[in-house]
């Protein structure tokens, strides 16, 4: 049962936002249940697009990610050469962890800014794409989320789409999915699971399903 709450707290117009925390694993649709929930109208905000933001060139992250990694990991352009971090931190659970000391609090920060916004709009709901909700503690970062959805597919399909999303070999894949929390995990700890076990139309409406029930739990008009 999600626990009831108060929203998201900010000055200015406009009621409290039921915050939904959408994850799941590498390759298990998650983006594409983001996709279809903002094409239904749903607030939709990718902490991967923050991501990008809080490390663009010239922003005080970069300079701590370039001092922590070495010059390497930077672009000719001056940008992040994000395949090159990738593969470092993949390798290193210790390099990964200071890489989420520098990004995740200011990826949180933009959120909140985000969330503030939208109850400034007056949306009843929003939804936050946090692909590492779990492993960065989002769950208990300042309590803001209301309830969590996770989508999730099987691990034989996870493994061989990452595999050809990413042209990784077996060994590769396998090591990004293992610094992740399994999905079963996730799903454990989820107020919703939205099960991906058909072709990307059939995810695309079970997730939007799930966002005119939580309208109809909030007494809204259909959308």
């Amino acid at each position: 049962m999600a626990r009831a709450r108060r929203g998201v707290v900010a000055a200015g117009g406009g009621g409290p936002v039921v915050v939904v925390g959408l994850t799941g694993g590498i390759a298990s649709g998650k983006s594409t249940a983001a996709a279809a929930l903002q094409a239904c109208g749903a607030p939709v905000v990718r902490s991967d697009a923050l991501a990008r933001e809080v490390v663009a060139p010239g922003t005080r992250a970069l300079a701590e990610i370039r001092a922590a990694f070495g010059p390497q990991v930077l672009a000719p352009d001056g940008t992040l050469a994000r395949r090159v971090l990738a593969e470092r931190i993949f390798a290193d659970p210790a390099a990964r962890r200071r890489l989420e000391e520098i990004t995740h609090p200011r990826i949180h920060r933009r959120m909140l800014r985000w969330l503030q916004e939208r109850r400034g709009e007056g949306a009843p709901a929003a939804v936050c794409d946090i692909p590492l909700l779990f492993e960065a503690g989002y769950d208990r970062r300042g309590g803001f989320l209301d309830r969590i959805w996770v989508v999730r597919v099987d691990a034989e399909t996870q493994l061989r789409r990452l595999m050809a999303r990413d042209g990784l070999d077996p060994a590769a894949a396998a090591a990004r999915l293992a610094a992740q929390w399994p999905l079963e995990a996730k799903a454990a700890r989820a107020q919703l699971v939205l099960e991906n076990a058909g072709s990307p139309e059939e995810l695309a409406a079970v997730a939007q399903h799930a966002w005119r029930r939580l309208r109809q739990e909030l007494g809204l008009a259909d959308a």
